[in-house]
């Protein structure tokens, strides 16, 4: 069974993706928290889970405050791209910008999204973190690895105000269908073809995305408007295992 894919991206958006609506559920949480309850939330999973796009799309819900922390930055890094992120010139010294990012947060009501958390925790400063809740009592959104929770564990301080862990889900097979209406507007995908690339994937958005354009580059190459699983015999799907040598 195929579809009509013509326009079929028109008004749609990524929020029915699974871990879309794990993320907002989490924010939600965070924001309506009764007083007395912490405002940390960590949303967890494998890479290629649609975590950071989850995040984006929140970022825009909320109008948080969103950074990705990178693997060469310091506390200092950290504080000044949080900043940069609010359009605040950052002040000279560790001790300054962190009440710069604690007062902003407080007047604005807006939350902080801090994307790949890993890096924190590995570079030691993952307590800025925690500075930067007490000191405004703000909502913040930390996403990372599946291993972050268990990483955690180790700050106690931390991960005593966490107020829940939010694990991430494999794309399933609903997950693939949306991808398609939102990618594929040049070929009409069939459904054999989508089980086909999803049982693939092994849970990854990333890859279910991949994998799309592969096949509709391969149809319009072609000359065809749809694609089924028989016309894409012989292809190689993406699947994160390195290639297989040929003799």
């Amino acid at each position: 069974m195929t579809q009509n894919h013509a326009n079929f991206n028109e008004g749609l958006t990524i929020a029915p993706l699974t871990n879309v609506a794990l993320c907002l559920g989490g924010m939600e949480r965070a924001l309506h928290r009764s007083e007395h309850l912490p405002g940390l939330v960590v949303l967890s999973g494998p890479s290629g889970y649609g975590k950071s796009t989850a995040a984006i799309y929140a970022a825009n819900k909320y109008r948080a405050y969103r950074v990705e922390a990178k693997d060469s930055w310091n506390r200092k890094a950290f504080l000044e791209n949080v900043l940069k992120e609010m359009g605040i010139p950052p002040a000279s010294t560790i001790y300054a910008m962190l009440d710069q990012v604690c007062g902003q947060l407080d007047a604005s009501g807006r939350p902080l999204i801090v994307d790949e958390t890993d890096n924190i925790v590995a570079r030691g400063y993952i307590e800025t973190v925690r500075d930067i809740h007490d000191g405004c009592r703000t909502s913040i959104l930390m996403i990372g690895e599946e291993k972050l929770p268990l990483k955690l564990k180790r700050w106690e301080r931390v991960h005593g105000r966490i107020l829940d862990f939010v694990l991430a889900q494999p794309a399933d097979i609903s997950d693939a269908q949306h991808l398609r209406k939102l990618y594929c507007t040049q070929v009409a995908i069939a459904d054999d073809l989508l089980e086909h690339i999803q049982r693939a994937s092994k849970g990854s958005a990333r890859r279910i995305c991949v994998n799309l354009e592969r096949m509709q580059e391969e149809a319009v190459s072609r000359g065809m408007s749809e694609f089924t699983l028989p016309d894409a015999r012989g292809l190689e799907l993406f699947t994160g295992e390195p290639p297989k040598r040929r003799d």
